[in-house]
């Protein structure tokens, strides 16, 4: 009954989700409290008192046909333009209502972007390790996916393997920084090259390629770190962002797309994305949460539980044994697994009600990526049960 296109995406549900699902199971046996999900990206800390708030002035204040209508399907004009606003006055930039273009969180974003742009053969590249629902976003318009292999020494992208890999069929590259899996915050250098790369090749091939910057967790930086804003460094980017993490508001679904001036065939791209915004079936972003985000743009949730969470589950970790690397951003720590396969290794970790992700996951198998927002309790409380899982392993006496 089911179409071929949707076979394949049910046999491989993700893994990400499977495991939570998992986590449920076992909380139903052992306790939620003798469970340790480290699995989901679901943000345990709450959203800013400011989005109650104006929630509540929203459905006081603001006429119930204008909160609960239609708009434009790009969005209301008004929020539109407070968001670029809030981004000129942060970032230095030069945005106006006509490049902000309201979506049903990023991952509508991105499928809106990629409808708008993609022909059935189009090459989208992406840097392992990687988001790998971008596989089925891509899948969606008939893109061919590309994949640059990780980077495993700091994790920025390989830039030698990116450039070998664009041709003439190159439409679009997708970046995410901070980055999910990692926790990596793609360096300025790092950009810079990129563009000037895609800059060298659209020359050659005389061809336009997009850079797509998926955005989530921009927000959720440490220790001083600044996130480049990417349209500084290449002139064909578009933005992807949400506020599922920096508000804490992942089931609200509300985001935006950013599309520059700067970008080639901006206004007719922007147009497009509009239609694109609608044929898809979202027809426009949810109206409630348009204002709500209006009133809600200097707010922020604690990033300073996230960075306890990220010191105390680093350091317990590496005092086990075990290796990776120190996030800049987000909240993952991607783990080298002590064994060849980490899906084994995920298993023996379940064995002692621990949840971790494998990282054939996102394209990169021999590690593991553990989302540490969480509760503090939950990390000091799995401690001890990563010790003995390294023990096993003979990281540690």
């Amino acid at each position: 009954m089911i179409s071929e296109r949707m076979k394949p995406l049910v046999e491989n549900n993700s893994a990400i989700r499977t495991m939570f699902e998992e986590g449920k199971r076992m909380a139903a046996i052992y306790g939620a409290e003798n469970v340790y999900d480290f699995s989901l990206g679901n943000p345990n800390v709450p959203a800013p008192p400011e989005v109650k708030q104006a929630v509540l002035d929203v459905l006081a204040e603001e006429p119930s046909t204008f909160v609960h209508g239609y708009m434009n399907n790009a969005g209301f004009e008004d929020v539109r333009e407070a968001i670029a606003g809030s981004l000129n006055k942060r970032f230095h930039t030069s945005f106006h209502q006509n490049n902000v273009l309201m979506t049903v969180g990023a991952a509508s974003g991105m499928n809106v972007i990629l409808k708008t742009l993609l022909n059935p053969g189009d090459q989208v590249i992406v840097f392992a390790p990687y988001f790998l629902e971008y596989n089925a976003y891509i899948r969606n318009y008939d893109g061919q996916i590309v994949t640059v292999p990780p980077n495993t020494r700091d994790f920025q992208p390989d830039l030698k393997e990116f450039e070998k890999r664009i041709t003439e069929k190159t439409k679009a590259v997708i970046i995410n920084t901070p980055n999910n899996p990692t926790g990596v915050v793609y360096s300025e250098e790092t950009l810079k090259s990129i563009g000037d790369i895609l800059e060298r090749k659209q020359k050659e091939y005389h061809s336009t390629m997009v850079l797509i910057s998926d955005e989530p967790y921009r927000e959720l930086a440490y220790d001083g770190v600044q996130v480049p804003y990417v349209t500084k460094y290449y002139d064909n980017t578009v933005v992807c962002y949400s506020y599922s993490k920096s508000l804490s508001l992942p089931g609200e679904r509300i985001g935006y797309l950013v599309i520059p001036d700067e970008l080639e065939d901006s206004s007719r791209v922007f147009g497009a994305a509009s239609i694109a915004n609608r044929v898809l079936g979202c027809v426009n972003a949810p109206s409630l949460m348009q204002r709500v985000i209006r009133r809600c743009l200097d707010a922020a949730v604690n990033v300073e539980a996230y960075d306890k969470n990220r010191n105390l589950l680093y350091q317990g970790l590496t005092a086990c044994g075990f290796s990776c690397i120190r996030p800049q951003g987000a909240f993952y720590l991607f783990v080298k697994s002590p064994q060849e396969d980490e899906r084994q290794f995920c298993e023996a970790c379940k064995k002692h009600n621990i949840l971790v992700v494998p990282g054939s996951s996102f394209a990169c198998p021999g590690y593991v990526r553990i989302s540490y927002c969480v509760s503090y309790e939950q990390i000091e409380r799995s401690l001890p049960a990563f010790k003995k899982v390294a023990q096993e392993y003979g990281l540690t006496e």
